[in-house]
């Protein structure tokens, strides 16, 4: 006997309704709520097969393109897992996801899979990109196509895109910028490992945590000159060995993007694990031993499961049923982990 949607409310401890909008994203559902409502799906066996049916009306085979960059990184390889997910429950119904991943920020590559989809037929893009006036171009002319295209995890805020999926970026710059200040309490000295300053993300995570410091009018905190790492370990180990020959005082390290393992491993080695503390992003493997090991105090998460397996659903509402996403900012929660709750 099928499982039925009042079955899985009654087993969660929600209504129907809500039942209905998490698991085709009609509305907005709290999103620890929404995870609990589509793992007890998962086990209970749920399939729905409405996607499939209006499959069925208009005769189509649908394909869906994902575009990603950075695959290198934890982060990604968590969106990546959300991305599977969505897909086995798609295929199901006969819609087949299209995975492209790509190593570092590479905006020729991310172009060249971009016609190339297009070439293959596919019906809306979601991708991982930068605000580069190219890129932009490129979803403005998707979109005159009739493709619509999702931005996840980073964003191209000026272009045509359908919505976005990821973080409130600023808001998180500015949290860390907050946990920063409480840290410090009598003051100290903060050095920032940014990451790419053309990705949107870590660009407003930068200019978040610049801008709420300012507002805290604190004289006593010394801001030390940024620098990007480009999301790389060696490079961030490199910076944080020299920032600590020149600064052994230095109080707390924010890193707004991948980088915090050579982070810490500089810490390490110079003997001051504890004594300089960390603010870092997501609760990915590596993140979640450092925590408990004391070498990250602070963790920002950014749900980045959710960023890959959301885009799919939107994309297929949008072309089957001419759903149109509530908002173009369809933020995912800002989440503090310590050592202390990393497994809630």
């Amino acid at each position: 006997m099928a499982v039925t949607m009042q079955q899985i409310a009654d087993a969660v401890g929600v209504s129907r309704g809500t039942v209905d909008r998490a698991l085709h994203n009609r509305g907005r559902v709290n999103p620890e709520v929404a995870e609990r409502i589509l793992q007890t799906a998962r086990d209970m066996g749920y399939k729905t097969n409405i996607i499939g049916q209006a499959l069925a009306r208009t005769k189509r085979n649908f394909r869906l393109g994902i575009i990603l960059q950075s695959v290198e990184t934890p982060t990604m390889q968590d969106v990546i897992r959300g991305i599977r997910q969505a897909g086995e429950e798609l295929r199901s119904s006969g819609l087949e996801l299209d995975l492209r991943e790509v190593q570092g920020l590479d905006l020729s590559r991310v172009l060249e899979e971009i016609d190339s989809l297009v070439r293959e037929g596919v019906q809306g893009i979601a991708l991982s990109p930068t605000d580069r006036p190219e890129l932009v171009d490129r979803i403005d002319r998707l979109y005159n196509l009739g493709i619509p295209v999702v931005t996840l995890n980073s964003d191209a805020p000026s272009s045509r895109r359908l919505c976005f999926v990821g973080m409130d970026n600023y808001r998180a710059g500015q949290t860390a910028s907050w946990l920063a200040c409480q840290m410090l309490p009598q003051g100290g000295k903060v050095f920032i490992v940014a990451g790419h300053l053309n990705n949107t993300a870590h660009a407003n995570r930068l200019s978040g945590f610049l801008d709420a410091l300012a507002s805290e009018r604190r004289d006593n905190i010394q801001l030390l000159s940024f620098q990007p790492c480009f999301g790389r370990d060696d490079y961030a180990h490199e910076m944080t060995q020299h920032i600590l020959q020149d600064h052994p005082d230095l109080g707390v390290i924010y890193v707004t993007s991948h980088g915090q393992e050579g982070v810490c491993q500089a810490i390490s080695e110079a003997g001051l694990t504890g004594q300089v503390r960390v603010i870092a992003y997501d609760l990915n493997e590596p993140n979640r031993q450092l925590l408990e090991n004391g070498m990250i105090q602070f963790v920002i998460d950014q749900r980045a499961f959710e960023q890959g397996y959301r885009p799919p659903f939107l994309l297929s509402d949008y072309l089957l049923y001419d759903r149109v996403p509530e908002t173009r900012q369809l933020y995912t929660d800002i989440s503090i982990r310590t050592k202390y709750n990393i497994s809630n």
